[in-house]
Formats: structure tokens, sequence, C-alpha cells
């Protein structure tokens, strides 16, 4: 029923930039925050950025903080994460989440999108 897909994740050198794009669709998209998430290998899921469903930000996770910027086009039912200056430390699988305005737990995933930034 509900359905995130990403997209826009694949290889880049250290400096460059990637655009991710997450696509909702099963769900009334201006009612759900939503979020960006990644996982590194052999290491635990750890939240990136967010967004409220009228397009105010949360605070950035501080290894990301001035290099990603989440924006959302509810219009389309898009949430973007725009990832410039890609570092290494940068590679994982990046998760698309969303939840329920008001609550604190994200109800859904999408299946993540590889992002791999070599030196």
């Amino acid at each position: 029923q509900v359905r995130l897909v990403e997209s826009g994740g694949g290889l880049v050198q250290a400096g460059g930039s990637l655009r991710l794009s997450c696509t909702a669709s099963g769900l009334t998209f201006s009612s759900y925050d939503m979020g960006w998430f990644r996982q590194a290998p052999g290491k635990e899921r750890e939240f990136v950025a967010s967004i409220f469903g009228s397009g105010r930000t949360t605070p950035y996770a501080e290894s990301v903080k001035g290099r990603f910027t989440i924006s959302r086009d509810n219009a389309k039912n898009t949430v973007y994460l725009q990832m410039n200056n890609l570092k290494p430390e940068d590679t994982a699988v990046y998760y698309c989440a969303a939840k329920v305005l008001f609550t604190s737990r994200y109800n859904y995933w999408g299946q993540g999108t590889q992002v791999t930034v070599s030196s």
C-alpha cells in the first residue's frame, strides 16, 4: 500500500555531489514528516536530516551540516537530499522514511539507495 522509493544513489568521487530523491505513494504526502537516514556497513542506522510537512527543517546531523540540504515538493510527493562536498565517510545506504505529523516514530521506510564516495 504505502511505498517509498529512493533513487539517485551511485558512485561519486570525494568532493562531488549527488541528489537523492524519494517518491511516496499510498499516503497523503503533506500529512507526513519525512526523514533521511543512512547506514554504513557494520554500523547502526543514523539520522541525517528531516523535514516537516510544512517544509520546515529540523537540525541536521553534525556530520553533514553545511553540506547536505533536505527539501520536499508536496505536489510531486517527493523529498530530496542534496549532498555536496561528499566525503568517503558518507558512504552508506541511504533510507527515506515517513511519519505522521506530530508523532515521533517513523512508520514507513524505503528500500534504500547505495551511495559510495571514493577517495
